[in-house]
């Protein structure tokens, strides 16, 4: 049995050990609070028109979510009704969840050395995704590629929005950071 009272994850230890240092030399930090350090990833699966027409479809959206992230997801509701969609104000229709401290970098480490090499004809992540205010953005096509979901029993599969917030003031310095955790970049 794993003991979390004393376990740091593996992409923590790392930061701390190494990329903090390399970050401060690359862009010459005069304090240790200005390094770019990961803040938050939030991820998102939207069910659409599936969770109208099926809510099961919803529930099995936010229990998958829940299996990948570690964490309990919670389901987002629709904000306003659309007849044409038969979608009705507060119906479920994807799921969210939000990851700080240890699980945020049990995720981060999972999703780049297990589920993105398991992508079909997988040549790397966009190196443009950034919001101007070191905030990375991507997308995946199917959420099985994460070895929590056993595909066999999947009934649908789901495109899922990963959003990674970093303490960086600028792209140059969230891509810095994110390279050094070995984020595969195509360009």
């Amino acid at each position: 049995m794993l003991d979390t009272a004393n376990y740091t994850p593996r992409l923590k230890t790392v930061y701390q050990d190494s990329i903090r240092a390399a970050l401060k030399e690359e862009f010459g930090y005069k304090n240790d609070m200005q390094i770019p350090r990961l803040d938050k990833i939030v991820l998102n699966i939207g069910c659409g028109a599936e969770a109208v027409k099926d809510s099961k479809k919803a529930k099995s959206a936010i229990e998958d979510l829940t299996k990948i992230a570690g964490q309990q997801a919670v389901g987002t509701k629709a904000r306003k009704s659309h007849a044409p969609f038969r979608l009705r104000e507060g119906m479920i229709i994807g799921a969210k969840v939000t990851l700080r401290g240890e699980r945020m970098y049990e995720f981060l480490d999972r999703l780049i050395t297990i589920a993105m090499p398991r992508i079909r004809d997988f040549r790397g992540v966009s190196g443009t995704s950034f919001d101007g205010r070191g905030n990375y953005a991507t997308g995946l096509k199917e959420h099985i590629v994460f070895p929590e979901i056993d595909f066999d029993k999947v009934d649908e599969t789901w495109g899922m929005d990963i959003v990674i917030a970093t303490t960086a003031a600028t792209d140059a310095e969230a891509k810095s950071l994110l390279k050094h955790f070995n984020m595969p970049f195509n360009s």
